[in-house]
């Protein structure tokens, strides 16, 4: 099963002590990297959550986020008279504004409000947790999905690549025969007397130097085995299969710099195109 870094997942409730709502998404990223927005009544259980999100996920960019509306008979509000007083006599030092204008300034100003909510119990925790749990699932269940299109897009880069292999393994006979009269042409283009044995062993040898059999025979090997990786039941293989990918990726290029031919040239950039394609599916696997 391939699974995508990306997701989204969301879950809410209407409780006696308010409304709480609750969204977790997720991006690509090279290890988990969990961002918490919560509420400052729930950061006594922010490290229960990251528990259960470092757990389920594994790897990605984690943003969850908690909106707490409380109702009415769990939250009164207070002036602090003192400090509202204190803060609108030093502003006046520092501004020539009436005092109705220094009121709306100071009334925004740390510790002029004491607001007295609800503390957060056992069974508000446990309503959280249920949330988070609702929304973890729909999260995994959105990246199963964008996993499943993932696998159908990398098969289908594999299948070309594939196909194209099988046209270069076709032109090889031919590559070899152009290279070898090409060779020849430019010998002979030079008229001068020619020691055939030698030019033969020379001939000989500079093919063994430009044969690409090995590096055929590698990327198919690879890209047999990316296909067997994706097909496998574990979960996280994202970097496995980008390792596998860059192998691909060097038996390409040195296929391409070996060739010497113009048409097996032109297949290898086709394959490099969809190597490319490829990658940037690669970075949102996990």
């Amino acid at each position: 099963m391939l699974q995508s870094m990306t997701g989204f997942g969301n879950a809410s409730l209407d409780s006696e002590f308010g409304k709480i709502s609750l969204d977790i998404k997720s991006l690509n990223s090279k290890t988990l990297d969990l961002n918490c927005n919560l509420n400052p009544i729930f950061r006594n259980i922010e490290n229960d959550i990251r528990g259960v999100l470092s757990k389920s996920l594994k790897r990605g960019k984690v943003d969850l986020k908690i909106n707490f509306k409380i109702s009415e008979k769990n939250f009164s509000s207070q002036l602090n008279h003192e400090v509202i007083r204190a803060y609108i006599k030093d502003l006046k030092k520092i501004t020539p504004a009436n005092d109705l204008e220094l009121l709306k300034i100071a009334v925004k100003l740390p510790d002029s409000v004491s607001n007295k909510t609800t503390v957060l119990n056992k069974k508000l925790h446990d309503k959280i947790n249920s949330l988070v749990k609702i929304a973890l699932k729909e999260l995994v269940d959105f990246r199963i999905q964008e996993g499943n299109s993932l696998k159908k897009d990398l098969l289908s880069n594999i299948k070309s690549i594939q196909d194209m292999l099988k046209k270069i393994e076709k032109l090889a006979p031919e590559r070899i025969k152009s290279v070898k009269e090409k060779i020849k042409k430019n010998f002979f283009d030079l008229k001068k007397e020619i020691d055939f044995n030698r030019f033969e062993q020379e001939l000989i040898y500079y093919l063994e130097k430009i044969d690409i059999n090995e590096e055929l025979v590698r990327l198919k090997n690879h890209l047999i085995f990316f296909k067997k990786t994706v097909n496998e039941k574990q979960i996280e293989k994202g970097k496995k299969l980008i390792f596998i990918s860059q192998e691909i990726g060097r038996e390409i290029n040195t296929i391409g710099s070996k060739s010497n031919y113009l048409l097996m040239q032109k297949i290898v950039v086709e394959m490099k195109n969809e190597l490319e394609k490829m990658k940037e599916q690669l970075l949102n696997v996990l």
